[in-house]
């Protein structure tokens, strides 16, 4: 365990040093997390989320999500699930909007380490990427080509105030996470490395309620290109959190 922690780390930190071909971008993501019981060991996990590019005039990604979670213990829980994205891509001086699909499995244990909840996620998923044509000069898709990725996400949730019975009913937050995206399998469709990105994100939020968070927070992500290429994406980021 120890010697995974880390390898995410030196993933995490050698991510901030810029490489020699890095661009950079300023966006902003909004995301809903919907967790709603549908038995007594078993939920159904839905999200939405929508994600700018660097340029004000076009969005870059809608994506949908959703999984049925079976709950093992009152920490453990596992998901099968399914996800719908609609990404804008270029090609040869065009661009448009070609979908991936994927399908996705993940193990989901929370803790708390003193006042701090902390939630560690590992997913792994199968994906279905177009590839890409010019016809009429307009981008199309042109087939799938598949691929394999490994995901490790950490989430620690701070109360910022007393919580005296040992849960967190209400009040304000702050969250501190990172998740590391790993390629597995056919990196040849991707970027042809195994190490594709790594998110860190920092935020502040306030828990309504047991059944609603609101949080805003900065999220720098480092993606790994083809050959020496990256990108450098400065996030704003809003997201809410149901549970129901």
């Amino acid at each position: 365990m120890k010697q995974l922690l880390t390898v995410i780390t030196f993933l995490s930190v050698s991510s901030l040093f810029p490489s020699l071909h890095a661009q950079s971008q300023f966006t902003g993501w909004a995301a809903l997390f919907n967790t709603a019981k549908t038995g007594k060991k078993t939920s159904l996990l839905t999200d939405i989320q929508l994600r700018g590019s660097g340029q004000i005039a076009h969005t870059q990604t809608l994506l949908l999500r959703t999984g049925l979670q079976y709950s093992v213990t009152k920490k453990l829980g596992l998901t099968l699930g399914y996800a719908y994205i609609h990404n804008r891509r270029e090609t040869g001086g065009l661009s448009g909007y070609l979908p991936e699909h994927r399908i996705w499995e993940q193990l989901l244990y929370n803790h708390k380490t003193g006042p701090v909840f902390v939630s560690h996620r590992i997913r792994v998923e199968q994906r279905f990427i177009s590839k890409t044509k010019i016809e009429n000069n307009d981008l199309k898709a042109d087939g799938y080509g598949n691929a394999y990725r490994l995901r490790y996400f950490i989430r620690n949730i701070i109360p910022l105030s007393n919580q005296t019975t040992g849960g967190f009913p209400k009040g304000a937050f702050a969250a501190l996470q990172n998740e590391v995206f790993i390629n597995t399998g056919n990196k040849s469709n991707v970027n042809g490395k195994a190490f594709d990105q790594n998110r860190l994100y920092f935020a502040g939020g306030y828990r309504f309620s047991t059944a609603f968070d609101l949080e805003a927070g900065y999220m720098y992500q480092y993606i790994q290109g083809r050959s020496n290429a990256s990108t450098h994406n400065h996030i704003a980021q809003v997201a809410g959190y149901w549970r129901f």
